[in-house]
């Protein structure tokens, strides 16, 4: 059987955590960083990775490893211009010869607001955020260049993500945690380990032109979260301080500008995914003592 091979555009958090696992199966993964640093550090880990900003293409090099591999994923941000990837690699990817499955991760965000109520996959988009209206736009994009050039192009609006060292717990013991209160604002979530089993149900079952929401089965208020997590530490939580006297960043306010539970049942169903945390309180509870 011929070896499978991934190629990342933005080995952010996510794509790694999935490369790791893809590696232990007898995978080949490379992809792109923005740093020389993580390029060197990546290629220490058995990764080939090749400096792409967004700002000029890869080198040949990076084309011609893409070149040779049959799953895409880019978790790239789009910019005021558009689609970075999009933009300087759209050649190389329509050229894709025996291309089986490209995945574009987006976010939750491109839903908008709901006054808390539910989402799913046929709720039409009407993000009010730039990034949002962003992301949006990048899914239009990646669609486009799959219609036209016959790529199997997903899409996978991600809630909110956790994990190792990118959690409330580690915001805890950092002493950064804040309570935030707006009465009946909550936020859905996923664990990066559920994304990465979400991702290689797709690779495994592609439907070209698919769209998932991933997600957990249980949403949250941000308070809620982080008193969890410092009773979890056996700590007190800290103060709820409310929303109108919290000294936010512009983006930090602007995600309590939207509130919506978001449906995952697409990805349970037709994936068959099964969720290792299903809700905040087992993803927490896993990160304990955890690096």
């Amino acid at each position: 059987m011929a070896e499978e091979r991934l190629f990342c555009f933005g080995l952010g958090y996510s794509a790694r955590f999935l490369a790791r696992h893809l590696q232990a199966q007898g995978w080949q993964v490379a992809g792109t960083v923005r740093s020389e640093p993580d390029r060197r550090a990546l290629e220490a880990a058995g990764i080939a990775a090749f400096l792409f900003d967004g700002q000029a293409p890869m080198d040949a090099a990076g084309r011609a490893v893409l070149a040779d591999s049959s799953y895409i994923l880019s978790s790239v941000p789009p910019d005021d211009e558009g689609d970075p990837v999009e933009r300087y690699h759209r050649a190389d990817l329509a050229a894709l010869g025996d291309c089986r499955w490209v995945g574009y991760l987006s976010t939750s965000g491109v839903y908008g607001d709901h006054g808390g109520g539910w989402v799913d996959e046929t709720t039409p988009p009407a993000p009010i955020s730039r990034r949002a209206v962003r992301r949006l736009m990048a899914e239009t994009a990646w669609r486009s260049l799959g219609d036209r050039a016959g790529l199997p192009v997903h899409i996978f609006r991600l809630a909110g993500i956790y994990g190792p060292g990118r959690s409330p717990i580690d915001a805890v013991q950092a002493g950064q945690a804040r309570r935030i209160a707006k009465p009946g604002q909550v936020f859905s979530r996923i664990h990066v380990a559920d994304i990465a089993r979400a991702l290689m149900a797709s690779m495994a079952r592609p439907r070209k032109g698919g769209i998932y929401n991933l997600c957990d089965d249980c949403p949250a208020s941000s308070s809620e979260v982080i008193a969890y997590a410092a009773s979890l530490l056996g700590q007190d939580p800290p103060p709820e301080v409310p929303l109108d006297e919290a000294d936010l960043s512009p983006m930090a306010r602007s995600f309590y500008s939207e509130n919506k539970r978001v449906r995952n049942r697409l990805m349970h169903v037709e994936l068959g995914v099964e969720l290792a945390f299903p809700d905040y309180k087992a993803g927490l509870a896993s990160l304990l003592d955890k690096p």
